[in-house]
């Protein structure tokens, strides 16, 4: 199953993937899996995702997109 989210799009104005996976404190990989679908984050890792890009956890991971 193919997960959607917006991590991409609000990451690629701001910061690059190793950036963002050490102001998240998650890896790299895991960065790569879950902006391309092929992982759904756990809430806290969403969390950590959301601060570290000055949003929402909910304007990362809206089902309705």
């Amino acid at each position: 199953m193919k997960y959607q989210n917006r991590v991409a799009e609000y990451r690629k104005s701001k910061l690059t993937q190793v950036q963002l996976a050490g102001k998240a404190k998650i890896s790299e990989v895991q960065i790569q899996n879950i902006e391309y679908g092929k992982h759904a984050p756990n809430v806290y890792t969403a969390i950590r995702i959301a601060k570290a890009l000055e949003t929402t956890v909910e304007d990362l991971f809206n089902e309705k997109q």
